[in-house]
C-alpha cells in the first residue's frame, strides 16, 4: 500500500521552497508593517476576539504567516507541521518579523504526544488543512487532547460543497466525494494555489473529503460544544479559474451570483469543562 503520508510530505517539502520564493505569501508586508496580519487571519479577525495571553497552537502551520499573525494578536503560539523545509522557512520568517514562536516537526496525528495534553487555550487551523487527513475523527481526538477544559478550537476551511466541484469544467459540476472515503483521491498536478516558479519533481498528492456533518459530529463525540459556525461565499484563492473574481481583500467569489456556492466556513467549538 502506498504511504500517503510520505507522498504528501514529499510534495509539501518541495512546495515549501517554491512557496517561500513566491510573492503570493506577501511576506514583505510583514516586514514593512509590524501590525500586518495574514489575509486568512484578517478575514476572521472579528470572530477571533481577544487573544492576549492565550496559549495557542497552529496545526499544519506551513510557512507560518497565520502563526505569526496570531502572535501579533497577543497569543503565545506554538506551530506544528510535518514538513522540515516549511518549518525552516517558518522559523526564518518568524525571526525576521520579530515573533517568538515554538515550532515542532510532526504529523498532526502525533501532536498530543509531541506537545503534551491539555496545554492550550486555543487550537487554530487555517484554510486548506483537513483535506490532507484521511480520518477527521482522529483529528478531532487530537484537538480535544490538546485543549484544556474550556479551551477553544478555531478553524476556517474550504467548504466541502466547493470540494466536490471539478474546476476544469465551466460551469463547474460535482465530481468528487462529499463524504469521507477510505481510499485517497490521487492527483498528479504541477503548480500550486499561489504563483510558483521552478521545477517540481513530486507532483502527486493524496487527499480526502470530509462532510460538514462528519466534522461537527466527531467534535461533539470528543467533548467539544459548537459555539460558532459561519458559511462564506468566498475563499482566499482562485479555486475555480475562469469562474471567480477577487475583491479588494483578495477573497475570490463566483463571478455569476456568488450566492449559489458555499465556498468556505468558519467553525468554533469549546472543550467541555
Amino acid at each position: 500500500m502506498t504511504d500517503s503520508f510520505a507522498v504528501n510530505k514529499a510534495n509539501w517539502d518541495e512546495r515549501a521552497v517554491l512557496h517561500a520564493a513566491s510573492p503570493g505569501y506577501g511576506f514583505d508586508e510583514f516586514l514593512a508593517d509590524p501590525a500586518h496580519l495574514s489575509q486568512v487571519v484578517r478575514f476572521d479577525r472579528p470572530r477571533l476576539g481577544d487573544l492576549s495571553g492565550l496559549r495557542a497552537v497552529h496545526l499544519q502551520c506551513h510557512l507560518a504567516t497565520d502563526t505569526i499573525s496570531l502572535a501579533r494578536l497577543g497569543a503565545s503560539v506554538t506551530g506544528l507541521d510535518f514538513s522540515g523545509p516549511a518549518l525552516a522557512e517558518a522559523r526564518r520568517r518568524a525571526s525576521a518579523a520579530g515573533a517568538v514562536i515554538d515550532f515542532h516537526e510532526a504529523n498532526v496525528y502525533d501532536a498530543v504526544d509531541v506537545l503534551g495534553a491539555g496545554r492550550f487555550d486555543l487550537v487554530y487551523t487555517g484554510i486548506g488543512a483537513l483535506c490532507w487527513l484521511p480520518s477527521v475523527a482522529r483529528w478531532a481526538a487530537v484537538v480535544a487532547g490538546l485543549l484544556r477544559p474550556g479551551g477553544r478550537l478555531f478553524i476556517r476551511e474550504c467548504h466541502p460543497m466547493l470540494g466536490t466541484l471539478d474546476e476544469t469544467v465551466v460551469p463547474a459540476v460535482p465530481r468528487y466525494p462529499y463524504f469521507e472515503h477510505a481510499e485517497p483521491l490521487v492527483f498528479d498536478e504541477p503548480g500550486s494555489y499561489v504563483e510558483v516558479d521552478g521545477e517540481q519533481a513530486h507532483t502527486v498528492t493524496h487527499e480526502w473529503a470530509h462532510s460538514l456533518g462528519e466534522i461537527i459530529t466527531v467534535l461533539l463525540e470528543n467533548g467539544l460544544t459548537l459555539t460558532g459556525f459561519t458559511e462564506h461565499d468566498s475563499v482566499p484563492w482562485n479555486a475555480l479559474p475562469g469562474q471567480m473574481a477577487p475583491d479588494d481583500e483578495n477573497e475570490w467569489r463566483l463571478t455569476d451570483d456568488p450566492r449559489r456556492l458555499a465556498a468556505s466556513y468558519t467553525l468554533q467549538a469549546v472543550k467541555s469543562g
